[in-house]
């Protein structure tokens, strides 16, 4: 879950002037990376090679 100092933090890193567009952009990859790490702390996670093994059935 995205909490306000990562948004602060995130919008710190941009530059002076930036577009609607950018910051949404930077939000999601933020949000993205927070439910990445939150599904790891919960062993949500497949290994490469059943990544692999379901990429292979649905081709």
């Amino acid at each position: 879950m995205l909490n306000k100092n990562k948004v602060l933090r995130t919008l710190e890193n941009l530059p002076e002037t930036f577009s609607i567009e950018e910051i949404i952009d930077q939000l999601v990859l933020l949000q993205k990376i927070e439910l990445g790490l939150e599904q790891a702390t919960n062993n949500e996670t497949v290994s490469t090679e059943e990544a692999k093994a379901r990429f292979q059935e649905r081709v």
